[in-house]
């Protein structure tokens, strides 16, 4: 099922629970059940709000963010979270770094627990630029729920791929 790329690191009774859900025509309920309406941060400035809010409570010594975008361009599977990046540039002798956060505008009508945790997975980078234990261990720190509310995104993707929208 092509469905399975969202899923490829979960194991395969997982997958069968998803493929059941899928088949039995389920998804959307259950995702519904759990997640009940959109979240209303609807464009780039309420997203920096919505960041910078998140940024301050969790991370305030961390470097600022330069840019806070949700991007159309963003490839889903490759960049189901979002994206950090570190930009640096060179400005006559100095050298210029910024840091850009980009959520795919895919979320822009999700649930507000998906948006949280993209987010909170991108400032993680902030620290830990590789996705490792510490890594882990910090989203978990932010969100405990972390875990749960990642597997439950990716069942979203796999319902929008194939019915669309539960938000009518």
């Amino acid at each position: 099922m092509p469905v399975h790329k969202y899923l490829s690191s979960y194991s395969p009774d997982l997958i069968a629970q998803v493929d059941k859900l899928i088949k039995n025509a389920q998804l959307g309920k259950y995702l519904l059940s759990r997640y009940p309406k959109p979240h209303n941060i609807a464009n780039d400035s309420d997203l920096r709000d919505y960041v910078s809010a998140l940024k301050n409570q969790h991370m305030k010594k961390s470097q600022p963010l330069s840019k806070i975008i949700y991007d159309g361009t963003l490839h889903v599977v490759h960049n189901a979270l979002g994206l950090h990046s570190y930009v640096a540039r060179q400005q006559g002798a100095r050298l210029k770094t910024k840091n850009e956060l980009r959520v795919s505008a895919v979320f822009k009508k999700a649930p507000e627990e998906f948006l949280n945790m993209i987010v909170v997975h991108e400032l993680a980078h902030l620290k830990e630029k590789d996705h490792n234990k510490s890594f882990y261990r910090l989203c978990r720190h932010m969100l405990p729920e972390y875990h749960q509310l990642e597997l439950d995104m990716r069942l979203y993707l796999i319902q929008l791929e194939l019915n669309g929208s539960i938000y009518g």
